[in-house]
């Protein structure tokens, strides 16, 4: 419903009428025109910044009804759970009952904006059995108590379809560059893999990848040897795969031109941020810690800071946004200490101050001057 959508946003009239006319510009797709004059025009660049719009309040309104349910309020909106993406997004509770309640409450809510759900994206199902969220496949396994106190496991991991979409993606590029440079195919297929494995670094991906880099070493073999009809799987193998490190198959042009692998990928888990946490806060602590680096932030101290895990050295605190952080050197550079990462601590200003005054007792003979033990502590 656009008058809806148009009302939600409550924006200025000139900025209203522009919006208005995006939605009612319509869709050209194989030359062939479609009217909108509902919803938001599909790969519509404000497209999702719109749909996103439409549905938020949709977390508000959850939690008012878990308010309204018996029992603690807190209690209750601890236990019921709403993830939500763009418009994809999920309901979690211990209770089936409750579950229904919900998507009643959700479908009543939709309409009032001209949405509903839709039957064919839309179940209800035991997180035993597992179910597929933005390309992942979350499903708990029953495990002993001694494994884990809930009696269950959650294992995340990349779902089916998508695994088979990618190879199917990596085998059309295959495909169509069976003439082609060696150079040409690893361009064009490396970039894929790269944002593929990426996406699902953070979660249990390691068997998966290894499938398909198995997967894709058949498909390369295949192509390798249709190219060269006449020769021998040594030949095509010495002429297409080689060594890096120490790996002996790696396709392969040279040492700087190779194929990533799917399995060489690192699997770091993800950190959820905190529930008010924004990157825009102004909070260098915080987001150096988790990100390792921030434009603001020196990327020796984004290292730093996330090796003591945002607390300083010295007192053991946590650093706090606002905080003077300074750099200090394990063994000090007047007597051979080095700018490393494993030579460096971060402290606070006065944590810093208090360790030098500490280190100038200590070493003091005829109680030498802070320049005389380090001409540049800093």
């Amino acid at each position: 419903n656009h008058d809806a959508l148009l009302t939600k946003l409550n924006t200025y009239p000139s900025m209203r009428r522009l919006i208005k006319s995006w939605l009612k510009a319509g869709v050209m797709d194989n030359k062939t025109f479609s009217s909108t004059e509902e919803g938001t025009p599909q790969g519509g660049v404000i497209s999702p910044l719109l749909a996103n719009i439409a549905l938020h309040g949709m977390e508000e309104r959850i939690n008012k009804y878990a308010e309204s349910m018996p029992g603690s309020k807190r209690a209750n909106k601890q236990a019921l759970s709403l993830i939500r993406y763009a418009d994809d997004f999920i309901i979690t509770h211990q209770d089936h009952k409750v579950v229904e309640e919900c998507q009643k409450v959700i479908n009543k809510w939709l309409h009032d904006m001209g949405l509903e759900l839709k039957p064919s994206k839309t179940k209800i199902t035991h997180t035993f059995d597992g179910f597929n969220f933005l390309g992942f496949n979350i499903r708990q396994y029953k495990v002993g108590k001694n494994h884990s106190k809930q009696g269950f496991k959650t294992i995340i991991k990349p779902s089916k379809e998508k695994v088979l979409e990618h190879y199917g993606q990596l085998s059309r590029v295959i495909d169509r560059h069976r003439a082609a440079p060696q150079e040409a195919l690893i361009s064009n297929l490396k970039p894929i893999i790269r944002g593929w494995c990426n996406y699902y670094s953070s979660v249990c991906s390691k068997e998966t990848f290894k499938k398909l880099g198995y997967m894709l070493w058949n498909k390369l073999r295949r192509w390798g040897n249709q190219r060269h009809p006449k020769k021998s799987r040594t030949w095509v193998t010495k002429k297409y795969w080689g060594t890096i490190g120490k790996d002996n198959w790696m396709f392969k042009t040279n040492e700087d031109n190779y194929l990533l692998k799917h399995a060489k990928t690192e699997i770091v888990r993800h950190v959820k941020v905190k529930e008010t946490r924004s990157p825009y806060d102004g909070d260098l602590i915080y987001w150096s810690t988790r990100m390792r680096k921030h434009p603001e932030m020196t990327t020796q101290k984004g290292r730093l800071l996330e090796r003591q895990q945002g607390k300083c050295a010295h007192c053991g605190l946590t650093f706090r946004d606002g905080d003077l952080l300074e750099k200090h050197h394990i063994i000090p550079r007047s007597i051979g200490g080095n700018d490393l990462d494993k030579n460096l601590e971060l402290l606070h200003l006065h944590c810093h101050d208090i360790k030098h005054r500490s280190k100038i007792n200590t070493f003091a003979v005829g109680h030498p001057t802070r320049t005389e033990l380090d001409e540049n502590p800093f």
